[in-house]
This record gives C-alpha cells, structure tokens and sequence, in this order.
C-alpha cells in the first residue's frame, strides 16, 4: 500500500496517546478515518482537532472494544454503512503492573477482553469483506513485553504474546488473500497508559528516560503500514535484547535480572 490519501482506516483507542496520534497523522496524509473509543467526548475531541486542520471529518463510533456482546450487536451495522476497510489498525489496549500473586484476576481478564479477544473479534468482523475485496492490511499493536516478559506483568505480557501468536498466524492465512499484517512492538510510550498499568508511578520514574514518543511510534506505524513491513519494533535496543533472551535465556536473566526489575 503505497499511499494512504482516499483510504480508510479505522483505529481502536482513538482517542489517546498512539491512536490519536495516528489520527491526526493519518488524516495529514488524506486518510478517510474512522475513529473508535470508549470515550465520545475524548473522540469528539479528536474529530474537532482533524476537521479544523482542513482534513476529511472523521466518523467516530463510541465503543468498548471489550464489550463482547455491544461490539457484536453493533459493529456489523456500523461496518455496513462505511465502505470496505482499507487498514484496520487494532490499537485500544491496557495493562495492570502486579505481581501475579498479587494480581486481580478480573484484571486479568479485563487485559485479556480488550488486548487479545477484543482485538481478534475486530478482526473477525472487518476480515470478511476484506478478503471480497482482494486486500487489506492489519495492524495489530502488541508489545515488546509480548517478546519478553519482566516480573509484575505475567497477565500484560501473557496478552501480548497471545497477540503476536495470532498475528504471526494470520498473517500466513492471509496471505493468499492479498491481506499483510503487521505487529507493532514498542517498548515504554509516555501517554496516560501509565496511569492505570503503575499507578505507584514506580516505573514511570524508572524508565522516564527511554520512554518513546506517540509522534514517534505513529511515524514508524505509518511507514510500515506504507511499506508493507512485517514488524515495528522500538526502541531497536530492546528488540535486540529480546532476541538475545530468546538465544539464551538463562544468561540473560541472570545478567540482566535486575535491570528487569524496573517496576
């Protein structure tokens, strides 16, 4: 996909940090966008900024992309009154920093609703007509805890994983169809994700200095989605850790099991 002006894209947790960014990327570049959140005043908000900068007006649908039973009941009719999804980019996510001994499992449950199921049933529903039109690209927001976990976040990163096992799957089904997937797999973003997933402000402190930008992030998203490239991963350091943990695992942990422990 070399150009994105005329093209629609619809963005999940639009309406903060890297999904708004992208919005407002996005509708820089021409994109026709459609923008879906939790929030209808954060999204309303986000709308205004896209339509007094001149860009298309975004539609905006208020949806917990965790909610199983509103997002089945709504999106198929929501998704019939738009034409066919040229990108659709799976961004709306959280996490809760805890030991899991320590953990809520309905916390757990709640990452799980909106990382992994929420994200698979968006999929399952944008997919179909993707596949009648002869292309497509997905793009799928996991992380750089979904290549290696760190203590106190078993139930982030075990949703994180499941993401990049799905995607990486998908992907090869796909494939005949002319549909690319792409994961996303950035290290620590300085947006509100914090405010829930370390509310100590612990980590934030800890990591302040490597903490990447959503101009950053979005850039790099943008230029996949392009490009057509398989993976974003960021900071390059991280990435490069994180396979050497997958070389050898024991020595890693033993070298670096402090620096993991930043929470």
């Amino acid at each position: 996909m070399k150009k994105l002006k005329n093209k629609v894209v619809l963005i999940t947790g639009a309406s903060s940090g890297i999904g708004r960014q992208l919005a407002v990327d996005l509708a820089e570049k021409g994109a026709k966008l459609i923008l879906v959140a939790r929030s209808e005043d954060k999204l309303m908000d986000v709308k205004k900024q896209i339509e007094e900068s001149g860009a298309y007006p975004p539609a905006v649908w208020s949806l917990d992309v965790g909610d199983r039973k509103r997002v089945d009941q709504l999106l198929p009719s929501l998704l019939k009154e738009m034409p066919p999804i040229d990108v659709l980019i799976n961004n709306a996510g959280f996490g809760k920093f805890d030991a899991f001994v320590d953990a809520d499992m309905k916390d757990i449950e709640a990452m799980f609703d909106v990382n992994v199921l929420g994200l698979m049933r968006f999929t399952s529903h944008v997919l179909p007509r993707m596949i009648a039109e002869g292309q497509g690209h997905i793009v799928n927001v996991a992380s750089q805890a979904g290549k290696l976990a760190t203590p106190k976040s078993s139930g982030y990163s075990a949703s994180k994983h499941a993401v990049l096992g799905f995607s990486n799957s998908l992907r090869m089904e796909m494939k005949e169809h002319n549909i690319f997937v792409t994961t996303v797999n950035p290290g620590p973003i300085n947006t509100s994700f914090f405010e829930t997933a370390d509310s100590s402000g612990t980590y934030i402190k800890n990591v302040e200095k490597m903490m990447l930008s959503s101009e950053k992030v979005s850039k790099e998203i943008i230029a996949a989605i392009e490009k057509g490239r398989r993976e974003v991963n960021l900071p390059g350091w991280m990435n490069v850790g994180a396979k050497l943990y997958h070389t050898a695992p024991g020595v890693v942990e033993k070298v670096a099991g402090k620096f993991f422990n930043q929470k």
